[in-house]
């Protein structure tokens, strides 16, 4: 679970404007950090079975996020892949 200041750091860098919180670039950006510390989780913990699908399932909602701000706006997304270092 990311605290407060935490995710404020993930948004940072990725707002469209000061109070945002709900667009596509800022909640694949909070995914994305959560999926990173999950993924580290994992590595010392292999038998966590209820984390791994928890994983999973995250991984499928940024996938869905990103195919709609992919069909949405063709340049935020392009950005935000090279901003988060996401491979596409």
């Amino acid at each position: 679970m990311l605290s407060k200041r935490q995710k404020e750091n993930a948004i940072k860098d990725v707002k469209r404007h000061d109070s945002d919180t709900g667009s596509p670039e800022s909640q694949i950006a909070l995914l994305t950090r959560r999926i990173n510390e999950l993924s580290s989780h994992l590595k010392k913990n292999a038998k966590d079975f209820h984390s791994r699908r928890g994983l999973l399932q995250m991984v499928a909602d940024r996938r869905k996020h990103l195919k709609y701000l992919e069909r949405k706006d063709q340049t935020a997304y392009s950005a935000l892949i090279k901003k988060l270092g996401l491979k596409k």
